[in-house]
């Protein structure tokens, strides 16, 4: 079995970073690059936080700025979550280096690499779908070219994180999601759904980092003011949001899909709203009509996604 070729668009993040962790420790990833956009904090930051994260675990691969503001015209001012991931997006551990604005070049790097690698890339988005609408803008023909994208985001039968319909990462484009939801390539979303019910808590993130390493103590350190904010909010343990979704790249026959097609709704109360229309529902669908079959997550394995994500991360 050849190596799964990841691009990895992201805004870490202290979930990011676990995420991020697992794909460079996972033996079967071929992490091609890795994509920025806005989101937990300022593009600039996570494009740095991004940088730094490799660079402290000792790999290279290219990371690409990407945007920085929302697709969606007359988007609600929002507030980057700093009572969350930190002033700096990784609970304000000690990094040395300072954010600098970077071209926008993700959106280019993807369409780049996706030509270059027909239907053997695959993308892991863990943040807003700003870069991804805008790869297809420029590029409609890369939806017939990638392998197939799996992001973190949405609440299918749940209420949002953000608002009562949208989970965060939906919500901060939902004009982006619907165009991604739409385009003729195989989308699954790894949502709320699920990531709400897969946990770690500060027990078993130590043991982890314990046989990980120092790049999982790292990630362990960065992690514990996320670890006191759930625990605020009723959470035994800490959401590992991001990191679901990358364990479904490598073993999604832990996971319970539902397929059918997926609309965003971008405008009004209901702004960043993830409907979808199932497969084997019967019915008018004109709003509907000719939009491609994708898939989510409604149910997982949790405790054996929690193991892999053990094994791999706490592995020596």
């Amino acid at each position: 079995m050849g190596k799964h070729k990841v691009i990895f668009d992201t805004d870490p993040g202290v979930d990011d970073a676990l995420a991020l962790y697992y794909l460079v420790r996972h033996p079967q990833v071929q992490l091609v690059g890795v994509t920025t956009v806005f989101g937990n904090a300022p593009v600039a930051v996570t494009t740095r936080n991004a940088r730094f994260l490799l660079r402290s675990w000792g790999v290279t691969v290219p990371v690409h700025a990407g945007a920085a503001q929302s697709l969606t015209p007359d988007m609600p001012t929002e507030d980057f979550p700093v009572h969350i991931h930190g002033q700096n997006g990784l609970g304000n551990i000690d990094i040395p280096e300072q954010p600098v604005d970077e071209p926008d070049s993700a959106a280019q790097f993807m369409i780049d690499q996706i030509r270059a690698n027909p239907g053997q890339i695959r993308i892991l988005a863990v943040g807003r779908m700003t870069n991804l609408a805008r790869a297809l803008q420029m590029a409609p023909d890369i939806a017939d070219l990638v392998g197939d994208v799996v992001i973190m985001g949405g609440a299918f039968r749940v209420p949002g994180n953000i608002t009562p319909a949208a989970e965060a990462n939906i919500w901060g484009d939902p004009l982006a999601a619907d165009m991604v939801f739409g385009a003729d390539w195989h989308v699954t979303a790894i949502p709320l759904d699920l990531t709400t019910r897969t946990l770690i808590t500060r027990r078993e993130l130590q043991a982890i980092a314990a046989t990980g390493g120092a790049g999982m103590q790292l990630v362990a350190d960065l992690s514990q003011d996320y670890i006191s904010f759930y625990g605020q909010a009723g959470y035994d343990g800490m959401v590992i949001h991001d990191c679901c979704a990358a364990v479904f790249l490598t073993d999604p026959e832990l996971f319970r899909l539902i397929h059918g097609q997926v609309r965003v709704l971008w405008q009004g109360i209901g702004l960043g709203l993830t409907i979808m229309n199932p497969r084997d529902r019967k019915g008018p669908d004109a709003e509907w009509a000719d939009l491609p079959l994708q898939a989510y997550g409604a149910d997982g394995d949790t405790d054996a996604i929690l193991s892999r994500i053990a094994k791999i991360c706490g592995g020596e």
